[in-house]
């Protein structure tokens, strides 16, 4: 009986250490298959992460590409790397791009009949012949350089078009660095239309103290990034010249602030008068890729 006894006991311990191995088994093996879905769910949540990352970059792209109108629209909603790759935006005509920054640029504002109708009065070039003193306008220019035959004449037309499209405005009124010998020579033709010669013309350093809007006056509702630069100047004269000076200045297509003027009445009734005027050009606006990255976890 003791031996039967012991047999059993035998047996059941080696049953007990079978099922202690059976079951540490069924823990590795269930604690492996655990850790490789989680990484699986790991792996294809990180390239979910990148490829919604990707899709958004690709959507902010073509959407800018659409908005200012480089290329053709697409024929989906999103430019194909085909599509990129034959688009050239000095072929891309503005009448193909609707209602882009581009069409509203070239379309609308190159042929506002306004800004067309005075002529340049500094390039002749500008003047269409026989037409009485007016300017070209954008489609005529436009035409001329689509019907240049050589790589010369395309360039002549393209000069053509920077100096004499309305779009000159712009650039005249707003323009894009602190041009000081640009603004004296505005100034200067100013004195000139009016009919007299400044006795002193020159620049005048701004005082940086102040904040932009406040440095930037009345033109400051145009926004944050404009920057004022100065000219002092000084005439003598008689009333009624000051005063036509002052009104071509208020007509000038530069935007001018005057910060001081003095005025002192001089011999045969004259007055000399002086002051300093604040004009405005616009800082470059900084456009840059934004670097996302994307770490597993969410992290």
């Amino acid at each position: 009986m003791k031996e039967i006894a012991l047999g059993k006991r035998t047996k059941i311990s080696q049953a007990q250490q079978y099922m202690i191995l059976a079951v540490f088994g069924a823990s590795i093996f269930l604690g492996a298959a655990i850790a490789v879905v989680i990484n699986s769910i790991t792996k294809i949540s990180f390239n979910a992460d990148v490829i919604i990352k990707q899709d958004q970059s690709i959507v902010g792209f073509s959407d800018a590409i659409k908005n200012i109108g480089i290329c053709e629209q697409p024929s989906g909603s999103v430019y194909t790397e085909a599509e990129l790759e034959r688009c050239d935006p000095n072929d891309t005509d503005a009448a193909s791009v609707p209602g882009t920054l581009r069409a509203n640029i070239l379309e609308v504002m190159a042929q506002n009949p306004a800004l067309n109708s005075t002529p340049n009065k500094n390039i002749q070039a500008c003047v269409k012949p026989d037409s009485g003193g007016k300017n070209y306008t954008y489609k005529e220019l436009e035409a001329i350089y689509k019907s240049a035959t050589d790589e010369e004449s395309k360039m002549a037309a393209t000069n053509l078009i920077k100096s004499c499209s309305a779009l000159r405005i712009i650039p005249d009124a707003l323009p894009a660095i602190a041009n000081t010998e640009s603004l004296l020579a505005t100034v200067n033709q100013i004195f000139l239309e009016t009919g007299t010669e400044p006795m002193t013309l020159s620049p005048k350093e701004v005082d940086d103290g102040a904040t932009e809007e406040e440095s930037a006056g009345n033109m400051a509702s145009f926004g944050t990034n404009l920057y004022p630069i100065g000219a002092s100047f000084a005439l003598e004269n008689n009333i009624n010249t000051i005063a036509k000076l002052l009104v071509n200045s208020e007509r000038s297509i530069r935007n001018f602030n005057f910060k001081t003027i003095s005025m002192e009445w001089k011999d045969e009734g004259n007055i000399e008068f002086s002051g300093v005027a604040n004009a405005y050009y616009m800082g470059k606006s900084a456009f840059g890729i934004t670097n996302n990255s994307i770490k597993p976890g969410g992290k």
